[in-house]
């Protein structure tokens, strides 16, 4: 029987930056309890949503994350609506606003949303009284992505102090590098962005100073204990930022033969989707070092976690800071 928590103090989840050390720990031990759930072979439910309403709501095409926050849903026996926004009244002009106060009227419990506008939770937030989990916002933050990394690569290694951490690729463009740049630096690791200079923005040190930026992957590849691969954003516009996709992947992609520098037991990360063969090869996406999957069954109970705590957190708590 799962403890009903008390101490989650945010009636919404639209990122990484607000949250405490505490917080997030709370949510990495509250998924570890809902994992016991996820691997039970009879695929039992829990009632903990039990009444709820929980609509999905994309606006951006998506299948890991879609699927995995139905999945956590319908595992806490939430009633679940997928809002499809191509057929929505949005194609016919609707602003985000009105389509806010329509759903308010209702009266869903909680609304978990993706939306290509950096922001658009936060304006979600103040027309709704439904409880907003981002589910990624422009190329802002993409919180849950960022806490079943962080589950993840503490499954595997005890811990998340002191660990070595390269993210390599479309640092510009990937608000999964934002919401893990929060997320791993408030608890301790050590993080270095690796990339061409196009696609790393210097700037990046304003916010997160303790971060060390590198443009040399073979250089550092041997000091990592974990290595997160990102995917070229070419529909984001990365194409006009390298001379070429051949002289990209030369540089910066994963393979078996650079894979041999670095330490025999590094991890590696993609929050997908993969373009095999650019920023990674199949042979390391498929090989023993490779915990890409382990992250796509982590986001379940890593998503339960997020819906229970909000489901259950009081509606007088502080709401996050708009972002």
């Amino acid at each position: 029987m799962v403890d009903f928590p008390n101490s989650f103090p945010f009636r919404h989840l639209l990122g990484i930056e607000q949250l405490s050390q505490q917080d997030i720990a709370l949510i990495l031990d509250q998924a570890k309890t809902f994992e016991d759930v996820c691997e039970n072979p009879e695929k039992k439910t829990i009632p903990a949503l039990q009444k709820k309403i929980v609509v999905n709501l994309f606006f951006e095409n998506s299948t890991r994350t879609r699927n995995s926050f139905e999945i956590a849903e319908k595992r806490l026996s939430a009633n679940v609506i997928n809002f499809d926004a191509s057929s929505s009244s949005l194609s016919k002009g609707e602003t985000l606003v009105d389509t806010a106060t329509n759903l308010e009227a209702m009266r869903p419990d909680i609304i978990v949303m993706r939306h290509g506008a950096t922001g658009a939770h936060s304006l979600m937030a103040r027309h709704v009284t439904a409880k907003i989990i981002n589910a990624g916002d422009g190329s802002h933050e993409h919180p849950t992505q960022a806490l079943l990394d962080a589950y993840t690569i503490k499954e595997k290694f005890g811990k998340l102090d002191g660990l070595q951490v390269a993210i390599v690729g479309d640092i510009r463009n990937s608000r999964v590098v934002r919401s893990n740049l929060w997320l791993l630096t408030k608890m301790g690791a050590k993080v270095t962005l690796v990339g061409p200079p196009t696609l790393l923005p210097i700037e990046m040190k304003e916010t997160w100073p303790d971060v060390t930026l590198s443009n040399d992957f073979d250089e550092i590849i041997s000091k990592m204990d974990v290595i997160m691969m990102l995917r070229c954003q070419f529909e984001r516009g990365t194409g006009n930022y390298i001379p070429s996709q051949s002289e990209y992947t030369r540089h910066y992609q994963l393979n078996s033969k650079r894979l041999q520098n670095a330490k025999k037991e590094v991890a590696v990360l993609h929050p997908g989707p993969l373009n095999r063969g650019v920023e990674i090869t199949s042979e390391v996406a498929d090989g023993h070092n490779s915990l890409i999957l382990q992250q796509v069954t982590n986001g379940v109970p890593v998503r339960m976690a997020v819906l229970y705590l909000l489901a259950l957190s009081n509606d007088d708590v502080g709401s996050c800071k708009t972002l």
